[in-house]
């Protein structure tokens, strides 16, 4: 059909960290904070975001004014598909940072730079060892 496309939505992405940690402390997942995130394709403008609230808003009468316009760049980084369960990425992340570090590069993991992750399966919908998500982590130059 000409002037037609399919349109997929991306997946759901996430920014994690922790206040006054530096990197990632697994073992205090009490403490992590994030958000959520939905790339927006290049082309959708702060102005067709508001419309898009807007008539979202009135359409389902819910409250989507925490749903913000956001820009990231992330700069340099090293990610990795991890495969398996989420509290195995500790073991992926290991790796991760041994290659970063024989590359001589050391994590940048800041208050600005976070640690990322884009879930590409959903764990209600496969089995926990199947489920892949990339993990994004910021780099720097020693």
């Amino acid at each position: 059909m000409e002037g037609f496309f399919e349109y997929v939505v991306p997946p759901l992405e996430g920014f994690w960290w922790q206040d006054n940690v530096k990197g990632v402390d697994y073992s205090n997942k009490d403490s992590f904070r994030f958000i959520s995130v939905i790339r927006l394709p290049d082309f959708v403008t702060i102005k067709d975001f508001e419309w898009a609230i807007k008539t979202a808003t009135n359409k389902k009468k819910m409250d989507f004014s925490k749903v913000e316009f956001m820009t990231y760049d992330e700069g340099l980084c090293v990610q990795c598909m991890h495969t398996g369960p989420y509290d195995n990425e500790p073991e992926t992340v290991d790796k991760m940072r041994k290659f970063l570090e024989e590359e001589g590069y050391a994590l940048d993991i800041t208050d600005k730079r976070y640690h990322h992750e884009i879930y590409l399966s959903d764990p209600r919908k496969c089995d926990a060892s199947k489920v892949k998500t990339i993990i994004r982590h910021p780099i720097k130059k020693l």
